[in-house]
């Protein structure tokens, strides 16, 4: 994970400001963990994700593509209080301008988007 920020932060430092690259880094980190721990891609010690940045317009998308799961697609859900994860998707439907998810033939895509 920590390299995906890293290069994420590489190719962004100078294009955005500093508060959109901690947004674009902070739902990089939460749409990583899902996939890590909620798809095939984590079940596996050779389980592969793949992480997209693309600029178009004045907006930044970011999509990340894991291994799938076979009964769950990603949704926002409402934790309780005392919850010690659950707030990932909940985070990128607030910070975000847009985001979604979609099938791929190699798993599930799960992108935002956030305006530069």
């Amino acid at each position: 994970m920590g390299e995906a920020r890293a290069w994420a932060r590489h190719l962004l430092a100078g294009r955005v400001g500093a508060g959109v690259l901690d947004d674009v880094l902070l739902l990089l980190s939460e749409v990583l963990t899902n996939a890590v721990v909620h798809s095939r891609s984590g079940e596996e010690e050779s389980g592969r994700v793949t992480v997209r940045v693309v600029w178009i317009g004045e907006a930044v998308y970011i999509a990340v593509t894991d291994a799938g799961s076979p009964d769950r697609r990603p949704a926002v859900r409402a934790a309780a209080l005392d919850d010690d994860g659950g707030r990932g998707l909940l985070l990128v439907e607030t910070i975000a301008a847009s985001w979604g998810s979609h099938a791929e033939a190699a798993g599930r895509s799960v992108w935002f988007s956030v305006s530069a």
